[in-house]
Protein backbone atom coordinates (compact mmCIF):
# COMPACT_ATOMS: atom_id res chain seq x y z
CA UNK A 1 0.00 0.00 0.00
CA UNK A 2 1.23 3.44 -0.88
CA UNK A 3 2.11 5.82 1.96
CA UNK A 4 0.80 8.84 0.04
CA UNK A 5 -2.90 8.44 1.02
CA UNK A 6 -1.95 7.87 4.65
CA UNK A 7 0.16 11.02 4.75
CA UNK A 8 -2.65 12.97 3.04
CA UNK A 9 -5.19 11.72 5.61
CA UNK A 10 -2.94 12.64 8.54
CA UNK A 11 -2.23 16.10 7.12
CA UNK A 12 -5.93 16.61 6.45
CA UNK A 13 -6.84 15.71 10.03
CA UNK A 14 -4.09 17.96 11.38
CA UNK A 15 -5.17 20.96 9.31
CA UNK A 16 -8.83 20.36 10.15
CA UNK A 17 -8.05 20.25 13.86
CA UNK A 18 -6.00 23.43 13.65
CA UNK A 19 -8.54 25.34 11.58
CA UNK A 20 -10.92 26.29 14.42
CA UNK A 21 -8.28 27.68 16.82
CA UNK A 22 -6.51 29.53 13.99
CA UNK A 23 -9.77 31.02 12.72
CA UNK A 24 -10.56 32.04 16.29
CA UNK A 25 -7.33 34.05 16.34
CA UNK A 26 -8.13 35.64 12.98
CA UNK A 27 -11.61 36.62 14.16
CA UNK A 28 -10.06 39.11 16.57
CA UNK A 29 -9.27 41.39 13.61
CA UNK A 30 -11.91 40.42 11.04
CA UNK A 31 -15.66 40.09 10.97
CA UNK A 32 -17.01 36.53 10.62
CA UNK A 33 -18.47 37.21 7.17
CA UNK A 34 -15.18 38.61 5.84
CA UNK A 35 -13.17 35.70 7.24
CA UNK A 36 -15.60 33.17 5.73
CA UNK A 37 -15.20 34.92 2.38
CA UNK A 38 -11.41 34.88 2.62
CA UNK A 39 -11.39 31.18 3.52
CA UNK A 40 -13.49 30.29 0.49
CA UNK A 41 -11.44 32.58 -1.74
CA UNK A 42 -8.34 30.69 -0.60
CA UNK A 43 -10.03 27.35 -1.27
CA UNK A 44 -11.06 28.55 -4.73
CA UNK A 45 -7.51 29.62 -5.58
CA UNK A 46 -6.07 26.32 -4.30
CA UNK A 47 -8.55 24.28 -6.36
CA UNK A 48 -7.86 26.31 -9.50
CA UNK A 49 -4.12 25.71 -9.07
CA UNK A 50 -4.65 22.00 -8.39
CA UNK A 51 -6.98 21.63 -11.35
CA UNK A 52 -4.58 23.46 -13.66
CA UNK A 53 -1.59 21.37 -12.57
CA UNK A 54 -3.58 18.15 -12.90
CA UNK A 55 -4.76 19.13 -16.39
CA UNK A 56 -1.19 19.94 -17.45
CA UNK A 57 0.09 16.63 -16.09
CA UNK A 58 -2.71 14.69 -17.81
CA UNK A 59 -1.96 16.33 -21.16
CA UNK A 60 1.71 15.36 -20.91
CA UNK A 61 0.92 11.72 -20.08
CA UNK A 62 -2.01 11.13 -22.45
CA UNK A 63 -2.52 13.88 -25.03
CA UNK A 64 -5.39 12.07 -26.78
CA UNK A 65 -7.47 11.63 -23.62
CA UNK A 66 -8.17 13.89 -20.67
CA UNK A 67 -8.90 10.92 -18.42
CA UNK A 68 -12.20 12.31 -17.17
CA UNK A 69 -15.78 11.63 -18.08
CA UNK A 70 -17.77 14.83 -18.49
CA UNK A 71 -21.48 14.67 -17.94
CA UNK A 72 -23.58 17.75 -18.62
CA UNK A 73 -25.97 18.97 -15.95
CA UNK A 74 -29.64 18.38 -16.58
CA UNK A 75 -32.18 21.14 -16.03
CA UNK A 76 -33.41 19.29 -12.94
CA UNK A 77 -29.90 19.43 -11.42
CA UNK A 78 -29.70 23.23 -11.29
CA UNK A 79 -31.93 23.80 -8.22
CA UNK A 80 -29.99 21.18 -6.27
CA UNK A 81 -26.68 22.70 -7.33
CA UNK A 82 -27.87 26.19 -6.39
CA UNK A 83 -29.03 24.91 -2.99
CA UNK A 84 -25.72 23.18 -2.35
CA UNK A 85 -23.79 26.31 -3.30
CA UNK A 86 -25.98 28.54 -1.14
CA UNK A 87 -25.99 26.24 1.90
CA UNK A 88 -22.43 24.90 1.74
CA UNK A 89 -20.66 27.87 0.20
CA UNK A 90 -22.43 30.86 1.73
CA UNK A 91 -24.66 30.13 4.74
CA UNK A 92 -22.55 27.34 6.26
CA UNK A 93 -19.21 29.17 6.39
CA UNK A 94 -20.82 32.35 7.71
CA UNK A 95 -22.65 30.41 10.44
CA UNK A 96 -19.40 28.60 11.29
CA UNK A 97 -17.46 31.84 11.68
CA UNK A 98 -20.25 33.54 13.68
CA UNK A 99 -20.45 30.51 15.97
CA UNK A 100 -16.67 30.40 16.30
CA UNK A 101 -16.64 34.08 17.26
CA UNK A 102 -19.01 33.26 20.14
CA UNK A 103 -17.36 30.08 21.48
CA UNK A 104 -13.93 28.97 22.62
CA UNK A 105 -11.72 27.55 19.86
CA UNK A 106 -11.26 24.27 21.72
CA UNK A 107 -15.01 23.74 22.09
CA UNK A 108 -15.60 24.63 18.45
CA UNK A 109 -12.92 22.17 17.35
CA UNK A 110 -14.60 19.37 19.30
CA UNK A 111 -18.00 20.29 17.89
CA UNK A 112 -16.56 20.26 14.37
CA UNK A 113 -15.33 16.71 14.95
CA UNK A 114 -18.85 15.74 15.99
CA UNK A 115 -20.10 17.10 12.67
CA UNK A 116 -19.13 13.97 10.74
CA UNK A 117 -21.04 11.67 13.06
CA UNK A 118 -24.05 14.00 13.14
CA UNK A 119 -24.09 14.21 9.35
CA UNK A 120 -24.03 10.41 9.08
CA UNK A 121 -26.89 10.10 11.59
CA UNK A 122 -28.98 12.68 9.74
CA UNK A 123 -28.34 10.87 6.45
CA UNK A 124 -29.48 7.55 7.94
CA UNK A 125 -32.46 8.85 9.93
CA UNK A 126 -33.84 11.59 7.68
CA UNK A 127 -32.81 10.49 4.19
CA UNK A 128 -32.82 6.71 4.81
CA UNK A 129 -29.27 6.23 3.53
CA UNK A 130 -27.55 2.93 4.20
CA UNK A 131 -25.22 3.10 7.20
Amino acid sequence: MSERPIVAAILSALFFGLSAPLCKLLLKGLSPVVLAGFLYLGAFIALILYSSLRRLRTRKNAPESSGTIDSPLDRSDWPWLAGAILAGGVVGPICLMVGLARTMGFSASLLLNLEGAATALIAVIVFHEHA
